[in-house]
């Protein structure tokens, strides 16, 4: 399985962006019943859980970002999204996807997002 983040960049405080994250080597079935979501690592700071969408659709967020990101996903297309508004110069780190199926991890190369104030 491999994923393939895109959708990073730089923008200002307030601003939006919406990532995206396609998987490929997984069949259908697999990608409908997989746990996916969003992590970033802050310069200094440990890997952290943003987002998370379960196989039912049920979603959770961090605290600090609850109200602003919404996760979702399309399983026809195999992509998973996050997006992100009223972004905040906290929110600068490199963004990772995941997805949780078949007992494993699977992992994207990260993608920079770069809030200024």
């Amino acid at each position: 399985v491999q994923l393939q983040a895109s959708g990073g960049g730089s923008v200002q405080a307030g601003g939006s962006l919406k990532l995206s994250c396609k998987a490929s080597g997984i069949i259908l079935s697999s990608f409908w019943s997989a746990r996916m979501g969003w992590y970033r690592q802050a310069p200094g700071k440990q890997r952290e859980l943003v987002a998370e969408i379960r196989s039912g659709g049920s979603s959770n967020y961090q605290d600090s970002v609850k109200g602003r990101f919404t996760i979702s996903k399309d399983n026809a297309k195999r992509m998973h999204y996050l997006q992100m508004n009223s972004l905040e110069p906290e929110d600068t780190a490199v963004y990772y996807c995941n997805v949780g199926a078949n007992s494993r991890d699977y992992w994207g190369k990260g993608t920079l997002v770069t809030v200024s104030s």
